[in-house]
């Protein structure tokens, strides 16, 4: 009994150090195991880390370039505010501007409208005045010789029955120089005023004859106003010879109306210029 007792320690002796090692084995398999799932969870809990992690990163550079553009779009809001401001500064002074010129030019206008209110009032002061005197001119100077009232001033006709001159001759005879005083002493009392002299003869004689006769003649009346005290240079002269005739024919009758010396009379002041007997009696 006992060396079955002793059998069965000693075989007991020999499966133990088996069975020691088989629960070690599976003591350190199960741990191992455990090991490996802990070491999985592990790596899964480090894979989603590095996920969150970019996620992170991305949400960060997301949200940084959605600073930045929000920054972008606040300074071109700003930028946008600061011309909108500029320009209704500037807005506001281009429309000051322009309503400081529209108020110069009003005034600029009502001045040039006043000045030519004071201009044509001033002109039509003139012109009265002048019409005032060409008229009494008119009424002095036609109670010496026929004197006729034109567009450009007045004309004085001294036909042969006024101023005489010997044939062929260009000589004032004493009566003339009495006459032509008597026309001087008004235009000396006259102010304003261009005289013109005119020569004509009647169909006697040639053309050139008659136009030579015609020259000195006029010049006869004008040197002896310029004698009796009328500024020579106010006086002009021109001959006709016979190429103006006052009336038709050959007879005696109007051969002497044909045959006579003009004055033209011409107010200056008020713009009339050149030979104004002229072109009133013979255009």
């Amino acid at each position: 009994m006992f060396d079955k007792q002793a059998g069965t320690d000693s075989h007991r002796k020999s499966w133990l150090p088996i069975v020691v090692t088989g629960l070690a084995v599976a003591l350190l398999a199960f741990v191992g195991f455990l090991l490996f799932q802990h070491l999985k969870r592990l790596e899964w809990q480090l894979t989603r880390l590095q996920n969150d992690v970019q996620e992170s990163r991305e949400k960060v550079r997301e949200a940084a370039e959605a600073s930045q553009a929000a920054l972008a779009r606040a300074a071109r809001s700003e930028e946008n505010a600061r011309l909108a401001a500029v320009g209704r500064t500037q807005a506001e002074e281009a429309r000051a501007e322009a309503a400081r010129e529209a108020e110069q030019a009003r005034q600029e206008a009502n001045t040039a409208t006043q000045q030519a209110q004071l201009a044509r009032e001033e002109t039509e002061r003139i012109r009265r005045q002048r019409e005032a005197e060409v008229e009494r001119l008119q009424q002095a100077l036609g109670k010496i010789a026929e004197t006729q009232r034109t567009a450009l001033g007045l004309v004085m006709t001294l036909g042969s029955e006024s101023v005489k001159f010997d044939f062929d001759k260009a000589t004032l005879q004493p009566e003339n120089r009495e006459l032509l005083s008597r026309i001087a002493g008004v235009l000396l009392t006259a102010y304003g005023f261009r005289i013109q002299v005119f020569g004509h003869t009647d169909d006697i004689g040639s053309d050139e004859y008659n136009q030579g006769l015609s020259e000195r003649r006029a010049q006869a009346v004008r040197d002896y106003l310029v004698a009796a005290g009328v500024a020579p240079e106010l006086i002009t002269t021109r001959g006709f010879g016979k190429s103006s005739p006052r009336v038709p024919g050959t007879d005696p009758n109007a051969r002497a109306k044909n045959r006579r010396v003009e004055i033209g009379i011409i107010d200056s002041v008020i713009g009339y210029q050149g030979e104004a007997a002229q072109k009133t009696r013979h255009q």
